[in-house]
């Protein structure tokens, strides 16, 4: 069991996708997201989410990240921040997003 004060130190906030493309270098197929946090900035993000999502239908998307993890190289890419999303029947993973539209960098609570 953790506190919430545990949880509070995993800074979760929303997104808005504003690029998508295909991540050619990666090992295991994955895209390469741009994402817009308002006034966080924006970051990118690697996501093995190519069974599910095409990057044309990515961009407008809104998404939860994790914004406080140290970059992470991947190949030639640094992915400065974790999508999250939640792993299917199949294996493949499903982006979380909310259900309406919220301002972007707004934090999980």
């Amino acid at each position: 069991m953790i506190s919430y004060d545990d949880f509070l130190k995993v800074d979760i906030r929303v997104g808005t996708i504003i690029a998508a493309e295909t991540f050619k270098e990666a090992r295991n197929p994955a895209y390469k997201l741009v994402i817009d946090f308002g006034e966080l900035g924006t970051k990118k993000s690697s996501a093995q989410i190519t069974k599910n999502y095409v990057p044309e239908a990515l961009v407008g998307k809104q998404v939860l990240a994790v914004v406080n993890f140290a970059p992470k190289q991947i190949g030639p890419f640094i992915s400065e921040v974790l999508t999250l999303g939640l792993t299917n029947d199949d294996g493949s993973i499903v982006l979380i997003e909310p259900d309406k539209t919220v301002p972007k960098g707004a934090r999980l609570h």
